[in-house]
């Protein structure tokens, strides 16, 4: 304790030396030398700041910022407000909250009763709707079966129209060449002045309620002549008669399939025995294979061969 006072002693009156010393080289250099004064300031209070983080002490206020910037007062003004802070949260009661009470067994159960009862209610509104479309499908089929009904009895009806249309325009044919044409007994001929080849004309009588002319005998060849000639005089045109050779070469037929027994064939004059025929009227037939219908010259009614594709004038028979 001694040695205290004593080494205080010592080094009290050194230190009041060594800070009349600092003041009086202060005021040289407050003199003189002011921004020395300053740069000095600044160290003694980095130094100073670096002891107190060493020893951990707080930092002083006020020497260093003595006016204070607006963080430090609001940092004081909310220290300075803290006390009335925790007194008010001291006079606060604090909320507790409860735990929720656990689920009893009863609440699972209620709650897949509910989704149950919405399942059943989806299920029922699905089958409302399944049946509204049964329904539907029912309606639709029905009204195709009634169609598919009237679908068939228009065409029957129009299967019908057009046989009746084609009986009266046979009917109309017959009386048409019956009227216009040659009627011999129980046949009339009418010819038509369109060219045709030989199933096309065929056809064409056909539809007309007739066939290609079919001459079975002398007397019919005779009227058939004397009808094309008054009706192609003063020309000479072939005309196509119902007669050909297509099934078998030489083998004459009807267009109804009767054999053709009576012929009418052209035959070159022969004035002289020893001249030869004319090159443009040989005797017929003479085309072959090639020539197999059979048509009828305008002018003398004989029969000639030609090929069955050729284009002529023809005429029908009717029955009467």
């Amino acid at each position: 304790m001694q040695s205290a006072w004593f080494l205080g002693a010592l080094v009290v009156p050194q230190l009041l030396g060594l800070s009349s010393g600092a003041r009086g080289a202060e005021r040289e250099w407050e003199g003189g030398w002011g921004g020395a004064q300053e740069e000095e300031q600044e160290r003694e209070a980095l130094m100073l700041k670096h002891l107190q983080e060493a020893l951990g002490l707080p930092a002083e206020r006020g020497d260093g910022n003595p006016e204070g910037t607006l963080e430090d007062k609001g940092t004081w003004e909310t220290e300075e407000n803290r006390p009335g802070e925790e007194e008010e949260e001291e006079a606060t009661p604090t909320l507790s909250f409860s735990p929720s009470p656990s689920p009893t067994p009863e609440d699972p159960v209620t709650y897949i009763l509910g989704r149950l009862a919405s399942l059943d209610a989806g299920l029922h509104q699905l089958h409302v709707r399944l049946h509204v479309l049964d329904t539907r499908v029912v309606e639709l089929t029905q009204g195709l079966r009634q169609l598919r009904t009237a679908a068939g009895d228009t065409r029957d009806a129009v299967q019908a129209l057009q046989e009746a249309q084609s009986r009266a325009e046979r009917e109309h044919g017959r009386l048409e060449g019956c009227l216009k044409g040659l009627r011999l007994g129980h046949k009339c001929f009418l010819l038509s002045r369109d060219f045709e080849a030989q199933a096309a004309a065929q056809a064409r009588c056909v539809s007309r309620g007739g066939s290609l002319a079919q001459p079975a005998d002398r007397q019919q060849m005779e009227a058939l002549t004397r009808y094309l000639r008054g009706a192609l005089a003063p020309y000479n045109w072939p005309v196509w008669l119902g007669v050909h050779d297509r099934r078998a070469e030489g083998l004459y037929l009807f267009e109804n399939g009767q054999r053709v027994t009576f012929f009418a064939w052209h035959r070159a004059p022969h004035p002289e025995p020893s001249v030869a025929p004319h090159p443009l009227s040989p005797n017929q037939p003479n085309g072959g294979a090639l020539e197999n219908c059979v048509a009828q010259a305008s002018d003398d009614g004989s029969w000639w061969d030609h090929d069955c594709e050729r284009r002529l004038y023809y005429v029908c028979e009717f029955p009467f």
